[in-house]
C-alpha cells in the first residue's frame, strides 16, 4: 500500500514537472511567433498597436514577429511611426501580406520593404505607392500655362509640392529597399507611376523574398535565415516549431481605433457643440453641458491625430455661429450663408484623401440637416420663449381660481395656488365658494365672482 502511494506521488510529480518544464522552454527558447494583424486603413490606431505588440515581442523575446497586412494604405504620419518602430526593433519583423485576395498598397509598400524579411501569399498585390496630393490645383482646373515639351515631361510633377512630396516619398523608399536589399528601382517606379506587381512578379522583381501559401508555410521556410536587427546584430531565425501567438490591441489602440475615424470625430465634434450651445441656452440642465463637453474634448483629440485643415474647421464654426444668430434674428441670408459655410467647411475639414480617412456624403449631409433643424426649431423656440411676456408673480396669479376659507364684510381668506391667502373683495362671499383672483396687492388677494358659461354668476 505504502509503494502505491510513493508511485502515485512520484506520478503526480513527474507530471507536474512537466506541465511546468513546457511552456517554461518555450518561453526560454524564445521561440515564439507573434502575429500582428493590420486589417484596414492604417491611422494612429495601426501604429499604436504595432508599437505596443513590438514591445511585447521585446518583453517575451519572441523568435520573429509575424506583421500580417491586407490594407489600402492610409496616413502617411502613422506609417512613418510604424516604420521607425519596426527598425528599431531588436526582434525581426516579417511582413506578410495574406490572405490571398489582399493588397499592400500605398503605405503599405513602405511598411513592407521596411520589414526585415517580405513575404506575400499567392494572390496578393503590391504598389500604388504614390503619395496623395496635400494642397495642389482643384481636379479639372488648369495648372499653369502649357509646356512646348510637355509631352517628354509627361511623367514629371507639375507643380513644386506634388514634386517635393513625390521626390521626398521616392528618397524615402528607396532608402528601405537599400537597407533590405530589394528591388529600389521598382520601388521607385511604384511611386512616382502608381505601379503595382503580383505576388510572383515581386518575388521575380526581387521587391519582396519569398512567397508562401499560408502561415505555418512561412514559418518553415523562415527557419534557418538569417537578418540583420537594430544595433548591428545578426539573428538566424528558428521558426520551424515557434508557438504561434495572437497579440490583441490594447484598449488605447481599441480606444483610438473608433475615434480616429473621421465620420465618429466629425459627430463627435457636432455634439459635444450642440451640448454646449443647449447648456448656454438653458443653464442649469447640466447634462447636456457634461456630455457636450465630454464629446467636444474627445472629438478635438481625435482631430489633433489626423491631419485637419484650420481652414475648413474655421469654416464649419462660422457656419454654426451664422445659424445660431438666424435662430434669433430670422434673416434667411444669415441662414443660407451658415449652412453654406458649414457644408463647405465639413468637406475642407480633412486635408488628405487617404483610403479610409474621408468623410462620408451621408454623415456631412445628416449632420448638416440635424444642425440646421436644431438651430431653427431649438434655438427658435428657445428666442420665443425669451421674447414671451412673463409668467410669474402677480401676472401668474390673475385668472386663477381660489376657494373661500372665510369671509367678513369685505375681507377674508382664500386657498390658492396651494396657499392660505388673505384675501380682499367688493361683494359678500360664502366660505367654500369658488372665485376668481383678479390682482394681487403686495401680498393680499384681489378677488370677485367666477364667471359662468352661460354669461351668469355663480
Amino acid at each position: 500500500m505504502q509503494t502505491m502511494k510513493a508511485a502515485l506521488v512520484a506520478a503526480i510529480g513527474v507530471v507536474a514537472l512537466i506541465c511546468c518544464l513546457l511552456p517554461s522552454s518555450a518561453e526560454e527558447s524564445g521561440r515564439i511567433a507573434l502575429v500582428v494583424s493590420i486589417d484596414g486603413a492604417i491611422g494612429p490606431a495601426s501604429a499604436s498597436y504595432v508599437k505596443e505588440a513590438l514591445a511585447k515581442a521585446s518583453e517575451r523575446r519572441a523568435e520573429v514577429v509575424l506583421l500580417r497586412m491586407n490594407t489600402p494604405g492610409g496616413l502617411n504620419s502613422s506609417m512613418r511611426e510604424i516604420i521607425a518602430d519596426v527598425l528599431a526593433s531588436p526582434i525581426p519583423v516579417v511582413g506578410y501580406v495574406a490572405p490571398s485576395g489582399a493588397h499592400a498598397a500605398s503605405a503599405g509598400t513602405y511598411i513592407l520593404y521596411a520589414t526585415h524579411i517580405a513575404a506575400m501569399a499567392p494572390g496578393t498585390n503590391i504598389g500604388a505607392a504614390t503619395p496623395v496630393q496635400i494642397g495642389g490645383p482643384l481636379p479639372g482646373l488648369p495648372s499653369g500655362t502649357p509646356d512646348k515639351d510637355s509631352k517628354d515631361k509627361k511623367d514629371e510633377p507639375k507643380d513644386a509640392m506634388t514634386a517635393k512630396v513625390t521626390n521626398d516619398a521616392v528618397a524615402f523608399i528607396r532608402s528601405l529597399a537599400e537597407l533590405r536589399n530589394r528591388n529600389a528601382d521598382w520601388a521607385e517606379k511604384a511611386v512616382r507611376e502608381a505601379a503595382t506587381l503580383s505576388a510572383n512578379g515581386a518575388l521575380e522583381a526581387h521587391a519582396i523574398d519569398l512567397v508562401a501559401r499560408d502561415q505555418a508555410e512561412l514559418l518553415r521556410r523562415l527557419d534557418g535565415r538569417e537578418v540583420e536587427v537594430a544595433g548591428g546584430r545578426t539573428q538566424r531565425l528558428a521558426t520551424k516549431d515557434a508557438v504561434v501567438e495572437a497579440a490583441d490591441p490594447g484598449a488605447i489602440s481599441r480606444f483610438l481605433a473608433v475615434i480616429t475615424d473621421p465620420n465618429v470625430a466629425f459627430i463627435l465634434l457636432m455634439v459635444g457643440i450642440y451640448g454646449l450651445i443647449f447648456e448656454f441656452m438653458s443653464p442649469g440642465a447640466v447634462a447636456p453641458g457634461v456630455v457636450g463637453a465630454i464629446c467636444l474634448l474627445i472629438g478635438l483629440y481625435a482631430l489633433n491625430l489626423l491631419p485637419i485643415n484650420y481652414a475648413g474647421l474655421a469654416l464649419m464654426l462660422i457656419g454654426i455661429v451664422l445659424l445660431t444668430v438666424e435662430a434669433f434674428n430670422p434673416t434667411v441670408v444669415i441662414g443660407l450663408g451658415g449652412i453654406i459655410a458649414f457644408v463647405l467647411g465639413a468637406l475642407m475639414l480633412f486635408r488628405v484623401e487617404a483610403p479610409g480617412y474621408h468623410l462620408s456624403w451621408w454623415v456631412i449631409g445628416i449632420t448638416a440637416a440635424v444642425f440646421i433643424g436644431f438651430a431653427l426649431v431649438v434655438l427658435g423656440s428657445l428666442r420665443r420663449a425669451a421674447k414671451a411676456p412673463e409668467r410669474v408673480g402677480a401676472q401668474a396669479m390673475r385668472g386663477l381660481p381660489a376657494e373661500v376659507l372665510d369671509w367678513n364684510g369685505s375681507e377674508g381668506h382664500v386657498f390658492a395656488h396651494g396657499e392660505r391667502w388673505q384675501a380682499r373683495g367688493a361683494e359678500t362671499f360664502k366660505p367654500g365658494e369658488t372665485v376668481e383672483i383678479a390682482n394681487v396687492v403686495d401680498l393680499t388677494l384681489l378677488i370677485r365672482r367666477a364667471p359662468t358659461g352661460d354669461g351668469g354668476t355663480s
